[in-house]
């Protein structure tokens, strides 16, 4: 079997859970070496056990990446594993609490921009670097955007903004880099099968189980697709973005929501 990403070095952000968890994994299983970072070190040594049971081809390193220091080190650690870096997954991000525009606090604010767009913007910075000094030069970034970054969504204007800023980043370097054989380009997420999703149902319906499945069936029900994403096919498209299949895409906004936006493209 071919193998696209053959022994490519892979940064994954946010990937213990979610959509990262399940890039790491594929990305692993299509041959690459991959590092996966995240806060909560349990679930990260979990995804770092669960790729090396069939080889060790990962590592788990405990990181903030809305720390300048913390993704400075972050990325020192891929190359000083692995010796260069080949492709970036950014995708850490949180959603942080659900209120009209005018009635989040300023720590609101902050830190919606510190987690969702400040670890973008970090992350790419040390990536950058890394990949134009490194010999060959070259690489491939991925930033996760969300389709509430196309528009705005009421009760939500914060992760909407800093969602929106992402793909402004990502097409803004994408036009700087392009030179230097790096290709940037972002996933833009509909609603996949997630902790973050779920947690936002929960959150809209008062945290009954019951109707955070009634939310989510209604939600499945908007789609042209008929269902609520797998995170494995937002994963694939990141992988794919990353792939030498992909050579001649920079600057792109992916997008991933079977069918959620397709009536206002």
């Amino acid at each position: 079997m071919v193998k696209p990403m053959n022994e490519k070095v892979v940064l994954i952000t946010g990937g213990s859970a979610g959509i990262g968890r399940a890039a790491a994994l594929l990305f692993a299983r299509a041959g690459a070496n991959v590092v996966l970072a995240a806060r909560g070190a349990e679930r990260g040594q979990k995804v770092e056990q669960d790729i090396n049971a069939t080889g060790p081809k990962a590592q788990f390193v405990q990181a903030d990446v809305s720390e300048s220091k913390q993704v400075r080190r972050l990325v020192g650690q891929v190359v000083e594993r692995f010796g260069r870096l080949d492709c970036a997954f950014n995708n850490a991000a949180i959603l942080n609490k659900a209120a009209r525009t005018g009635d989040y606090a300023e720590t609101d604010f902050d830190l919606e921009v510190s987690s969702n767009l400040k670890s973008i913007w970090l992350c790419m910075k040390y990536e950058l670097e890394q990949m134009q000094s490194q010999q060959p030069p070259g690489g491939a970034i991925v930033n996760t955007s969300s389709v509430n970054g196309l528009g705005g969504v009421a009760n939500a204007a914060l992760y909407a903004m800093s969602k929106a800023g992402v793909l402004a980043l990502t097409k803004s370097a994408a036009q700087e880099y392009g030179a230097y054989g790096i290709r940037i380009n972002a996933l833009v997420a509909g609603g996949f099968d997630t902790e973050m999703l779920r947690t936002a149902f929960s959150r809209a319906v008062g945290g009954d189980p019951a109707k955070v499945q009634e939310a989510l069936t209604g939600f499945a029900a908007r789609l042209p697709a008929g269902r609520v994403g797998r995170p494995e096919e937002a994963a694939e498209a990141a992988v794919w973005l990353c792939s030498e299949a992909a050579s001649y895409v920079t600057g792109q906004s992916m997008i991933v929501d079977g069918g959620l936006t397709a009536w206002a493209r």
